[in-house]
């Protein structure tokens, strides 16, 4: 690893200047999820703790370069002050920051208004990174679900002053190293969601590091639809075939076995509750127009867990099904239960990231057996395709 931590600076006396992601789901003026938040609070009380003083920096939506009263980030202030449990000073302008009150002189922790209200942050302006840097001694980036953005403030300001990663980012990289980079082996993958299409890099890249990738959700219709089978009204890619095919060939070449559904719950519509039955998936399989497969069945959930028995490190993207309704939840779940049992038994290295992977395990109850999740989301993809990341890229002093 090339990058510093916390561990590495002498905060004494310094004024560090962190990128943190609070970007977080807002109702009628209320944090209605304040896990991003909750998040950051490791690296904010260990600044302190060190004789640090934290000066964050945060997006909230997409003003594109424009002061939008609707994403002020004083809004998100009262979750902010209750889950750090310290006083915190909003600042509104960057003028402000540059000559603070009293007010944010005294205050445990600084906030800066919105970062993307500035042009210059997603246009990765050095003079305005500049600016930013001149604010503080040393720069910390929490967020590495924003290190996929070169942005003034996760890449530009990374380049000019002492840098490091704060415990959120340090966990992330460190668990996704242990996922993909030097696995302890055999590794696996379970890869899911509704298309092929969103997942290619991703899944090019996978079958050159793994030996066992699990397959499910509408994407591995196209997948068996590839190899000949025809699913009726299922959701599937028909474009897609061929490239399909086309990984499939890449995984029989790099020795990784790719596991496909051998049955699944098949309905007429698309309703929770809707009467559905089991059927054998295959290349031979031709189902009637109106047939939908909504999830994988449990033979297929039988060889999920024989899988998984033979591995020493599980990466997981995406559901098995459509999870979000009843009895079409009964895969991901199931699967789910299975990783988090061998978790436990320490058998098992975990990591998962992803929207609908997050919701999934919530579901299933067991978010909180697995390894480490990720809520970083795009972050969580491109580094899962292989692609450098401008954010952690300037903390290791690495050219895009």
């Amino acid at each position: 690893m090339g990058w510093k931590t916390l561990d590495d600076m002498d905060l004494r006396g310094k004024r560090v200047l962190v990128r943190v992601d609070i970007n977080v789901p807002v109702e009628n003026g209320r944090v209605t999820d304040d896990t991003r938040i909750t998040r950051i609070a490791p690296t904010v009380h260990d600044i302190i703790a060190r004789g640090g003083k934290p000066l964050l920096m945060a997006h909230f939506g997409r003003p594109k370069g424009k002061v939008v009263p609707d994403m002020s980030l004083q809004q998100v202030l009262p979750a902010l002050r209750a889950a750090l449990g310290l006083t915190v000073a909003f600042v509104e302008t960057l003028e402000n920051a540059e000559h603070p009150g009293d007010d944010a002189r005294n205050a445990d922790v600084i906030l800066l208004e919105n970062i993307r209200f500035h042009p210059g942050e997603e246009a990765n302006d050095s003079a305005f990174a500049t600016r930013l840097a001149a604010l503080g001694d040393i720069y910390c980036n929490d967020a590495f679900s924003a290190a996929h953005r070169a942005h003034a403030s996760t890449e530009a300001v990374a380049r000019l002053m002492p840098a490091c990663a704060g415990r959120l980012m340090e966990a992330e990289l460190s668990a996704l190293e242990a996922a993909l980079s030097k696995p302890e082996r055999p590794v696996g993958a379970v890869v899911g969601g509704a298309k092929v299409s969103t997942k290619i890099a991703l899944l090019e890249n996978l079958v050159s590091r793994l030996d066992t990738l699990i397959i499910g959700g509408g994407m591995a219709n196209t997948f068996l639809g590839a190899l000949g089978a025809d699913l009726g009204g299922s959701l599937r890619e028909e474009d897609f075939y061929q490239t399909a095919r086309d990984i499939l060939a890449q995984a029989d070449k790099a020795g990784c076995r790719v596991i496909l559904p051998v049955d699944g719950l098949v309905a007429r519509e698309f309703a929770a509750g809707a009467a559905h039955e089991v059927v054998q998936l295959g290349s031979k399989t031709r189902l009637d127009a109106d047939q939908l497969v909504l999830d994988a069945g449990p033979a297929s959930i039988e060889g999920i867990e024989t899988a998984f028995d033979g591995l020493k490190t599980l990466i997981w993207n995406g559901p098995l099904g459509a999870f979000e309704i009843a009895p079409f939840d009964k895969a991901t779940v199931a699967a789910a239960k299975i990783a988090a049992a061998q978790t436990r038994d320490r058998t098992l290295i975990s990591v998962a990231g992803g929207g609908d992977t997050v919701a999934a395990l919530n579901k299933a109850g067991v978010a909180g057996d697995f390894t480490y999740i990720s809520t970083a989301g795009g972050a969580f993809l491109e580094w899962m395709e292989g692609k450098v990341l401008p954010g952690v890229a300037a903390l290791e002093g690495r050219s895009l």
